[in-house]
């Protein structure tokens, strides 16, 4: 029992949030480079044990909010399935494993894990509790994935990958935010306490503005002079349609299944939703290394 609940806090199934790390590999067309996919799966890996490290810190810090919270008090500190000084001991020892194998794939990608256990250190202290800035956190978290993973095979990061990143994770950010909103209804404010300064219509509004952004923002990307120049065809506009049936059917879990709380479990869970991604997937792929 002891085995499975910390495993079960380690958070595994969030681990897939870590696949942003192969962004680059992918759009740098190093995919197929075997040092440059070692190096990519080792800053997976650094990045897996980081944010369990993190996971584990926040659950400590959580404790008793979790315990208010219809799912979370599920989770085994909240339960008491395990102790805080195990709990304590495990997250220190995940993170100096985390950054010791981030050392040894380069200096500057252990810079960026440094700055993602930093940034995860400050939101459980103090940004989740700062309106709009707890949102942006969570963004910044994801695109310090990316550029980290970028900074593993030290390649540069375009800017058009960094701003889709953004604005796909502020998405994925207000989902979360207006699931817990309407899902913990009066006792929302009870249980994290800064949903108490956003409400429905608020999140709606947020959640519309950035789904327009990141809808054009990607097919921008994709008809860019740059792009093709740098793939050697437009053909990647061919993945528009999988984007755009990729939100709409997310906006649909969101508003219509009361889903979006844990966004990695939606993904794999619904099965419309991961054959969206898999076929951006593979259809991005099939136009960047086909020349």
């Amino acid at each position: 029992m002891a085995v499975r609940a910390i495993v079960v806090s380690l958070r595994p199934k969030q681990w897939i949030k870590n696949g942003f790390v192969f962004a680059a590999l992918l759009f740098s067309k190093r995919f197929l480079d075997l040092p440059s996919l070692v190096l990519a799966v080792l800053a997976f890996v650094a990045f897996c044990l980081v944010t369990s490290a993190g996971y584990l810190l926040n659950d400590l810090v959580d404790i008793r909010e979790d315990r208010a919270h219809p799912i979370k008090s599920k989770r085994p500190l909240a339960a008491g399935l395990l102790d805080k000084g195990t709990a304590g001991v495990i997250a220190g020892v995940l993170l100096a494993a985390g950054l010791a194998l981030a050392t040894s794939v380069n200096g500057l990608f252990l810079l960026a894990a440094l700055a993602y256990a930093a940034l995860q250190t400050l939101y459980t202290l103090r940004l989740k509790h700062v309106v709009i800035l707890d949102i942006f956190a969570v963004a910044a978290g994801f695109m310090i994935r990316v550029v980290a993973g970028g900074l593993a095979i030290r390649v540069a990061i375009s800017d058009w990958l960094i701003v889709c990143t953004a604005l796909l994770s502020l998405f994925l950010a207000m989902g979360k935010r207006r699931h817990e909103l309407v899902t913990l209804d009066e006792q929302a404010a009870a249980h994290r306490p800064i949903l108490r300064e956003y409400s429905t219509p608020l999140l709606d509004q947020m959640i519309s503005v950035v789904t327009s952004s990141t809808l054009v923002a990607y097919c921008l990307y994709t008809i860019s002079d740059a792009t093709a120049a740098k793939f050697g065809t437009r053909d990647l506009v061919l993945t528009i349609p999988f984007v755009l049936y990729g939100i709409f059917r997310y906006l649909y879990l969101i508003h219509k299944k009361g889903s979006g709380g844990s966004p990695e479990e939606l993904i794999i869970g619904d099965l419309p939703l991961l054959a969206s991604v898999f076929l951006w997937m593979l259809t991005a792929a099939a136009v960047i290394y086909a020349r």
